[in-house]
This record gives C-alpha cells, structure tokens and sequence, in this order.
C-alpha cells in the first residue's frame, strides 16, 4: 500500500512540478524530456533485470547449498542462548523458538524465500500464547524489530546490483554495510529492552553483545587509523577473502552432510532465475517513476534543499544525493531499492554516492511493509512501540552507513 501511494506521488508531484517550469518559467523542454524519461528509464530497468539474472543465479544457488547443508541450523544453536534471554516471556521452550532462530539465521544469510515463512510461523506460534490477539506481545515487538533492524551478514542482493550496474568490485561495500546492520541492529534491540525491562546487563546477553561491540569498535578504531588507500585496500581483500571463504565453507558443509551440492545449486539457481525475472515489472515501474520526478527537477530540488540545510549546519554535503533513497528505505524496499539503482545509474556504481546509497541500502530494512506483513498475518492492529523502535532502528543504521561510507570511500 506504501508503495501505491509513493508511485502515484512521483507522478503527480512530477507533473504538477512540470507544469509550474512550463507556465512560470517557460521551459517548453520540461514535458519532452519527462516523456523520454519513461522509455529511458523502462529501458534500463529491463537490462538491469535481465543482466541481474547471472549473478543472482549463481548467489542463489550458493545459497541453497548452504542451507541444505545446514548452515542455518549452526547459525540457530550459535545464537539460541542469546534469543532466550531476549525473549522472556516465552519461557525455555516455546515452539516460536524454532522459526524465530531460522527466520533471524535466514535474513543473515540475505535468504529472502527461507526468512518470511519461518518469519511468519514465528509469529504465529507466539500468537497462540498472545493473551490479547489484537495487541502485539512483548515477544513480537522484539522479534519484529529484530527483523526491521536488517542485520545482514551477506548483503547478496545488493551486490548483484552493483555487478550488473558496472561496479569493479561489487562486494567492497560488505564490510562498511556490515558495521552499519550491525549499528542498526544493535539500537533496535536496546530500544526494545528499555521498553520491555530487559535486563541488558545479563552475563548472556552481556557476553554476546560485549563480545561483539567490542569487535566492532576495534574494526572501526583499525580502519580510522589507516590512510584512504589502505582502507580501500584491506577492506577490498578481506571483503573477497570472507566471501569466497563463505562459498567454500557452504559447499564443504554440503560435503559433510552428503548433500549433493550440483543438485543443490541447480535448484537455487532455478529460484535466482526466477527471481530475477519477477523483478522486471516492479523494477521497471518504479525506475520509470522515479525517472520522471528527476526529469521534473523534483528530485533535484528536495536534494538542494537537504544540501542547503546541511551546509548552514557546516556538514559535508557530499553525501545528500544519496537521501532520497534513505527516506524511502523505511516505507518502500521496491522504492528504495530504485532509488539506489538511480542513483548509481546518475553518478556510477563506484562513485561516492553510488557506495553510500549501496550501503544506506543494507544496512536496515523497511519497517513499515514488514509491520504490514508480519502483525497483518496474525491479526495485530494495535502495534504499540513497534514503529518507534523500528524506526530508531532505521535512523540509526542510516546514519552508520553514511559515517561508514565516509571512513571507507571518502
């Protein structure tokens, strides 16, 4: 519904923009060049489907060998104490439990098709013991905002578009986007707890986000201390390092589990294949909006004005291009998701405003649909701090990931 009423504000908002050029300012090439926006912009969005459809291919298919292999289920006993101690109320065996750590494991691992079933059953396992079915338990807002934070440790999608939009090295933004999901993350989950009186100072919960912080903190402090280049460099290595070691880690546990891992990766692939040419017609509606608000001027004015607020508070403006698609990363992820392809698309996948709204793009998730999706699925209509946290959550991670972008790009 969002993205209903975000498409219709495009092109209302474009023509009546249109209109004011024509009328007040005499720009009789304003309404041409929206028109030849919409075949321009039609244009690219099917090529960047179709030239999705290898990369994504090929992700997918590592990806089902990895899940048929059964890293989800190492990821699950790994983070199980900790999901225990988050989640109070549904005592030490609650059959939400399963789906709530396959659902979390899954959305690491940038696994879309196995994160919103489990995602779902979660919710409704925890809605069977829901004492008011119309207002969302304390176990559920934890759980959504978890979700809303993004916490991504393979950002796949977003790679791929960065392959096929001409990228030289797609994956440099695995690390930058790393710290910032974890950033956001990490505010969704204290804003919960102060809500819900978690006791954040447990030895459980204390261990595992100590422990990570901490890790996090001196990743941050090594990288400042470096000069530009050698940012760029080790963060480009140990980027691919991780990646590759995760394809050959994925396919060894295949071994290990007697998973006929070619079988596996076909039917991934399949999926990628498919995927890929599901997303011709949103890409291609939302590109072609997009196109004809910036033909309008109307995305270059809302970026004037931001940069315009920015330099009288003497910050950086290099960044600001960059907002539109943070503004909509919590109503939209089509709409976000198109801005981000238009801007690298206007600036170059390897430019900085091409990596910051790369990594602005993993580093949180769309609040609003997953509300929809996941409370709708059950029944909630009273969503009560939901919202807050998540977009504290979204706040948060998007500005990690301009600082991020700024350490490691600028």
């Amino acid at each position: 519904m969002a993205l209903n009423y975000i498409w219709v504000f495009f092109f209302l908002s474009a023509f009546i923009i249109g209109l004011v050029r024509l009328l007040f300012f005499g720009d009789a090439e304003v309404f041409p060049a929206m028109m030849n926006s919409t075949f321009d912009m039609a244009k690219s969005g099917f090529e960047i489907s179709l030239g999705l459809t290898g990369v994504l291919t090929l992700w997918m298919g590592i990806m089902k060998i990895g899940e048929k292999g059964g890293v989800v289920a190492v990821f699950s006993k790994a983070i199980g104490p900790f999901f225990n101690k988050l989640f109070p109320e549904l005592g030490k065996d609650h059959p939400a439990y399963g789906p709530i750590m396959m659902n979390i494991a899954a959305n690491m691992l940038n696994l879309d098709n196995a994160a919103t079933p489990t995602g779902l059953q979660a919710m409704k396992e925890m809605q069977e013991t829901n004492p008011d079915k119309e207002k969302a338990s304390n176990a559920q807002i934890m759980f959504l905002v978890l979700n809303t934070s993004g916490l991504t440790i393979i950002p796949v999608s977003i790679m791929v578009y960065r392959a096929q939009m001409g990228a030289a090295n797609p994956s440099d933004i695995f690390i930058p986007i790393l710290l910032a999901t974890f950033f956001s993350t990490l505010a969704g989950l204290i804003s919960v707890a102060i809500y819900q009186k978690i006791n954040l100072f447990d030895k459980v919960i204390l261990a595992y986000l100590g422990g990570l912080t901490a890790f996090i903190v001196g990743l941050i402090w090594y990288f400042s201390t470096l000069e530009k280049e050698a940012v760029t460099q080790i963060s480009n290595i140990a980027s691919n390092v991780i990646l590759f070691s995760v394809i050959i880690s994925f396919i060894l546990m295949g071994v290990i589990r007697k998973v006929n891992v070619y079988e596996a990766f076909i039917d991934g692939a399949k999926d990628g294949f498919l995927t890929a040419v599901k997303i011709i017609p949103y890409l291609v509606a939302i590109l072609v909006a997009i196109g004809v608000f910036r033909a309008s001027g109307a995305l270059d004015w809302m970026v004037s004005g931001f940069t315009w607020l920015f330099q009288q508070a003497g910050i950086n403006t290099d960044f600001t291009p960059a907002l539109p698609t943070a503004l909509m990363k919590p109503l939209s992820g089509s709409g976000a998701r198109g801005m981000m392809v238009d801007a690298m698309n206007t600036y170059g996948a390897d430019s900085f405003v091409g990596r910051v709204v790369s990594t602005i793009q993993g580093a949180t998730d769309t609040t609003f649909y997953i509300i929809a999706v996941y409370f709708g699925a059950v029944g909630i209509k009273n969503t009560r701090y939901a919202v807050v946290c998540g977009l504290i959550a979204d706040f948060v991670g998007i500005t990690a990931a301009i600082l991020m972008a700024y350490l490691f790009f600028y």
